[in-house]
């Protein structure tokens, strides 16, 4: 297939391309970004899709390795330390959870969403596409370049990692019940109520949660700190024509 005959049909993809990806990033900018790249690398190998039968599943294993690579320029590489941890966990007869609080949960996307990017994205991709989906382990382990085994212990692992970070989620908004807002619900509104941009509830929303959160504090003096350097009449001495380049200009004219 070349590239031409390809772009008239990647549009049609989108949108389970985006729902996959968006389901195992942390942010909506970033699944549209990685699935952007995923097409633009799509277009590019284009002429390696051996035919088009194979399209759904060749795209996907782009975007999966698109994922994985976004995730390991961020050192969120596979931790096999983590599923190890999980699993040693399960193995122990007295480890169990809250099963009315895991239920409660799963009912909102938020939260599914919210335990799913703390498993680590290797195996939360598996769940996705096996639970999600509904695509079946063979048609993942193709996807994935994995062995079947591989594949179906992925799946085991990363429900249970599931399963825990639900769980371990109900724990952290306990801890943080009193604290209004979430740390990122906050963060992204930060920008804006440094420039007064903010409606008065929100604002005042920000404000609460900068007095007792323990994390976003600090994280809000810098900001302002950089923004009063660069209003200070920072300069980088790089973007200062240089002298004799200015000489040069001013001969110009001559």
């Amino acid at each position: 297939m070349d590239a031409t005959e390809l772009a008239g049909i990647l549009p049609d993809h989108t949108n389970e391309l985006y729902r996959y990806v968006r389901s195992i990033s942390r942010e909506a900018t970033t699944a549209e970004d990685l699935v952007q790249e995923t097409m633009v690398r799509a277009l590019e190998k284009a002429g390696s899709l051996s035919s088009p039968d194979r399209l759904r599943p060749w795209l996907f294993r782009i975007a999966h390795n698109t994922t994985i690579d976004h995730y390991r320029r961020r050192r969120e590489e596979p931790s096999e330390d983590l599923a190890d941890e999980v699993e040693r966990r399960w193995h122990d007869d007295d480890y169990t959870v809250d099963a009315a609080v895991v239920v409660t949960r799963t009912e909102t996307a938020e939260e599914v969403r919210d335990a799913l990017v703390r498993i680590p994205v290797a195996y939360r991709s598996v769940v996705v596409l096996h639970d999600a989906e509904g695509w079946t382990a063979r048609e993942i382990a193709d996807v994935m370049q994995l062995s079947l085994p591989a594949t179906k212990q992925r799946l085991r692992r990363g429900r249970m990692m599931l399963v825990s970070a639900m769980a371990r989620g109900h724990e952290r908004r306990i801890a943080t019940s009193k604290v209004p807002l979430r740390c990122w619900d906050a963060r992204q509104h930060v920008s804006a109520y440094l420039d007064g941009e903010l409606p008065a509830n929100t604002a005042s929303a920000v404000e609460k949660h900068l007095a007792s959160c323990p994390t976003c504090p600090p994280l809000y003096s810098s900001l302002v700190s950089v923004r009063d350097a660069m209003a200070g009449g920072w300069q980088d001495p790089d973007t200062v024509v240089p002298e004799a380049l200015a000489e040069r200009i001013r001969n110009l004219r001559a």
